[in-house]
């Protein structure tokens, strides 16, 4: 015998159904993001903005490294619905890395475009030195330089930058930035950990996905 809902259960399956539906809807609404692996810059200055940079050296592994710690913050943040890494990097593989040098962002805009993205990240690694000593003292400090590109596929606007150039350095020297110094654990960093709080505070001013799609 088939049971009759009653009306406030009839009710409750509305809702439910209804709130179920407005949630798929908002996750299908999210715009896709490619992030395209970091590229390794010898020149001193971003071939996207011109901006200069301290050069130095990038450690073996640096590019995998940058790239998976912004995967895994992006994806974190929830704005972006984020093509799978692998499958960029499928797609990359199968371009002519010269035209990346050449035309970093128009190339990059075309393999977005490829992969039915929205956006398209584009980074640029220029420092990556290790600290030389511990966590509580070092003969080097960690270093790091690195500049982000958000391009907006539909119409190859650049809607965020973000960029990091720094050498951390004891709090004695500027006591100005001890909210900085707090933020960077108080104590000497690895050059992994020293990008990851830097690529923290570049995305703290990453707009939400109306703004970047207005």
């Amino acid at each position: 015998m088939k049971r009759i809902l009653s009306g406030h259960g009839l009710i409750i399956l509305l809702l439910g159904l209804m709130v179920f539906g407005v949630f798929e809807v908002n996750a299908e609404e999210k715009p896709r993001l490619a992030i395209l692996p970091f590229f390794i810059e010898r020149e001193a200055f971003c071939p996207v903005c011109r901006t200069v940079f301290q050069r130095g050296e990038v450690l073996p592994g640096a590019q995998n490294t940058m790239t998976r710690l912004l995967y895994q913050k992006i994806e974190a943040k929830g704005i972006f619905k984020v093509i799978p890494l692998e499958k960029v990097e499928e797609a990359f593989s199968n371009r002519e890395k010269r035209m990346f040098e050449e035309r970093p962002k128009s190339s990059s805009i075309e393999l977005g475009k490829e992969l039915g993205s929205d956006f398209v990240s584009i980074g640029f690694v220029f420092r990556f030195e290790e600290r030389i000593g511990s966590s509580v003292g070092v003969d080097r400090p960690a270093s790091v330089g690195f500049d982000l590109h958000l391009i907006r596929l539909k119409d190859g606007v650049e809607v965020w930058r973000g960029r990091m150039d720094e050498t951390q350095r004891p709090l004695s020297e500027n006591l100005f930035k001890i909210g900085s110094f707090f933020r960077r654990k108080a104590h000497w960093l690895t050059a992994e950990e020293l990008a990851s709080v830097g690529m923290d505070e570049a995305l703290r001013r990453l707009p939400g996905a109306k703004e970047l799609q207005e």
